[in-house]
C-alpha cells in the first residue's frame, strides 16, 4: 500500500468515529442524562441530538412511561397483635430524569422501604377487621405519604394498591368457621321464615276451607229443613183438605208397628199404651163387616158395658211398659201375639177397604 494513503485512511476512520460519537438518537418516551467531564450537562430529548465527542457521555437512560412495581409480601402487625403479610402494587412515573438519577441512589428500593414503613404505621392503628375492610383508606394514606416523599426524587406515584392481605393460618380457619356459622345462621333463618310462611298459608287455607265447609253445611241444613218443613206442611194440608178421620190415623198407626218389630238392632221393644185403643178403634170401624172379632178368637164380641158401670175400661189401668225396661218371656210372647194380631187386623182392614172401594164401582155400574 502506498505510504501516503495510510494517513488518509486513518484520518477518515477518525472522522467517521467522531461523527458517530457526535450524533445521538433518543427513542420516544426515553430520556438520556448527559455528563461533560463528569458533571451533569443536560438531558437529551427524543429524536436526533448532537453531543461533544469524548467530552460528553451518557450517564443514565430513563423510561418516562408509567411503571408498575410489585413488592414482595411484607409482615405487618395490626393493633390486635396479629401478623399479616401484605403485598402492594405501585404505579409510578418519572417526571424529572435529572432528579431521579442524582437525588436518590435507587429510587425503587427507596419507594419500597417507604411503602413498608407507611404500611406499618397505618396498619398498626387498625385491627384485623378494619384492615380487611379499609383498603381504600389504606391506599389513600399510602399515596399521600409516597407523593410527598417521592416528589423531590422526580417521581410521581399515580396509584398504590394492596394486592393481598394474608392473615395467619389459624385466623383464616377461625374466619372460615365464622363465615360458615353466619351462612348457617342465615340459612336457618331463611328456612324458619319459609316454614313460618308455609304454616301461615296452610292455616289460612284450612281456615277458609272450614269456613266454606261450615257455610255449605249450614246452607244444606237450611235447605233440608226447608224441604222437610214444606213436606210436613203439604202432608198436613193434604190431611186437612181430605178431612181424614180417626179411622185412617189408627190404621196408619197400626201399619207402622210391624216395621218396628222387624228391626235387627232392637234387643227389646216397647209396646205403647195406646195399642189397645188403636186396635179397638180399627175393630170398631169395621164392626159391621167383621163378626168373628180378632183372629183366633171364636167368641162373639161382648157388649160394651155402660159408661157408668164398674166394668168400663179405665185408661189409667191400661198396662204400659216403660222405655228401657226388659221384657220377661211371658211379656215378650204377649207382645209377639199382639203384633201378630195387629198385623192380622191390618190385613183385614186392607181387604175390607179394597172391597169397600169396589162396592161403589159395582153400584155405579148396575145403575148405569
Amino acid at each position: 500500500m502506498d505510504p501516503v494513503l495510510i494517513p488518509i485512511v486513518v484520518a477518515a476512520i477518525v472522522v467517521v468515529f467522531l461523527l458517530a460519537a457526535t450524533v445521538r438518537i433518543v427513542p420516544q418516551a426515553r430520556r438520556y442524562n448527559i455528563e461533560r467531564f463528569g458533571r451533569y450537562r443536560r438531558t437529551l430529548q427524543p429524536g436526533l441530538n448532537f453531543v461533544v465527542p469524548v467530552a460528553d457521555r451518557i450517564n443514565t437512560k430513563l423510561d418516562v412511561r408509567e411503571q408498575v412495581y410489585s413488592s414482595a409480601p411484607k409482615p405487618v402487625i395490626t393493633e390486635d397483635n396479629l401478623v399479616v403479610n401484605i403485598d402492594t402494587v405501585l404505579y409510578y412515573q418519572i417526571t424529572d430524569p435529572r432528579a431521579a438519577a442524582y437525588e436518590v441512589a435507587d429510587y425503587l428500593q427507596a419507594i419500597d422501604q417507604l411503602t413498608v414503613t407507611t404500611l406499618r404505621n397505618v396498619i398498626g392503628s387498625m385491627d384485623l377487621e378494619q384492615t380487611l375492610t379499609s383498603r381504600e383508606e389504606i391506599n389513600a394514606r399510602l399515596r399521600a405519604v409516597l407523593d410527598d416523599a417521592t416528589g423531590k426524587w422526580g417521581i410521581r406515584v399515580n396509584r398504590v394498591e394492596i394486592k393481598a392481605i394474608d392473615p395467619p393460618v389459624t385466623i383464616k380457619e377461625a374466619m372460615e368457621k365464622q363465615m360458615r356459622a353466619e351462612r348457617d345462621k342465615r340459612a336457618a333463618i331463611l328456612h324458619a321464615e319459609g316454614e313460618r310462611q308455609a304454616k301461615i298459608l296452610t292455616a289460612e287455607g284450612t281456615k277458609q276451607k272450614d269456613i266454606l265447609e261450615a257455610q255449605g253445611t249450614q246452607q244444606a241444613m237450611i235447605l233440608r229443613a226447608d224441604g222437610e218443613a214444606k213436606a210436613v206442611e203439604r202432608v198436613f194440608q193434604a190431611v186437612h183438605r181430605n178431612n181424614a178421620d180417626p179411622k185412617v190415623l189408627a190404621y196408619k198407626y197400626l201399619e207402622t208397628l210391624p216395621h218396628l218389630a222387624k228391626s235387627d238392632n232392637n234387643t227389646f221393644w216397647v209396646i205403647p199404651g195406646e195399642l189397645t185403643e188403636a186396635v179397638r178403634a180399627v175393630t170398631h170401624a169395621f164392626a159391621d163387616h167383621s163378626t168373628t172379632g180378632l183372629p183366633g178368637n171364636t167368641r162373639p164380641p161382648e157388649a160394651a158395658p155402660p159408661p157408668g158401670s164398674d166394668e168400663a175400661p179405665n185408661e189409667e189401668q191400661t198396662p204400659e211398659i216403660e222405655a228401657g225396661t226388659p221384657l220377661s218371656l211371658d211379656a215378650a210372647a204377649a207382645a209377639d201375639a199382639v203384633a201378630e194380631q195387629a198385623a192380622a187386623v191390618v190385613s183385614d182392614a186392607k181387604a175390607e177397604a179394597a172391597r169397600a172401594s169396589q162396592a161403589p164401582d159395582r153400584s155405579r155400574t148396575s145403575g148405569d
